[in-house]
């Protein structure tokens, strides 16, 4: 990473700034969409969090397969990282990672609308094997499916067996306690990038923790 030598008289942007505008910048799609890139920072630095994870540095040590962009050879997450504080601030995309980076640490307008996940073009390209897609797929609105795929199902239904006595005699029923056929629903897309949650009522029967 170099240092800012160009103008001694630029403020030096923060290390942890620096990391998740890179992984931002990154992970966005080379549309360098400014709404794209800060749905991004706020879904890492909400995983970071939720994860327990200090800081950007820790996160992408503990968790390196959330995002692979640090450690693939990821071009634009190079470049990033590679570009003084200088030639950063001068260019429209890196300086729109660095306002969404200082946005998310700073909690700001979520535009990702509350997203823990993302996929890019690979969701169709591989959208047979995709595991969103095989999990149950839900777009929210029409305008999120930007790479016009269709929804996907997987009905699971959880059933539970109790004892019961019908006329003197014990008899084993079997009840159904909850069903769901998807576990994403989108919550936005921008440039090239649609932003997922988890569905309410998958949650709320299995317990499952939202940001995994």
């Amino acid at each position: 990473m170099k240092k800012d030598i160009e103008e001694p008289g630029v403020k030096p942007i923060e290390p942890e700034v620096r990391m998740l505008a890179a992984m931002a910048y990154g992970e966005a799609s080379t549309q360098n969409d400014a709404d794209e890139i800060y749905a991004l920072a706020s879904v890492l630095k909400r995983q970071r969090d939720a994860r327990g994870y200090s800081s950007m540095k820790a996160f992408v040590r503990g968790e390196s397969s959330f995002s692979f962009v640090v450690s693939d050879g990821n071009k634009r997450y190079q470049h990033f990282q590679h570009s003084t504080d200088t030639q950063i601030l001068a260019d429209s995309a890196m300086k729109a990672a660095i306002d969404a980076a200082e946005n998310a640490l700073a909690d700001g307008p979520d535009r990702s609308n509350g997203a823990w996940f993302w996929d890019g073009a690979d969701i169709r390209k591989n959208y047979l094997k995709h595991p969103k897609v095989k999990n149950g797929i839900r777009f929210a609105h029409p305008s999120h499916n930007i790479y016009s795929i269709k929804e996907s199902s997987k009905l699971v239904i959880k059933h539970k067996t109790t004892k019961k006595k019908i006329n003197g005699e014990v008899k084993l029923q079997k009840e159904e306690v909850y069903r769901y056929d998807h576990i994403f629903v989108s919550t936005a897309a921008y440039g090239g990038t649609i932003f997922w949650k988890q569905d309410a009522t998958y949650l709320k029967h299995t317990k499952a923790k939202e940001y995994k």
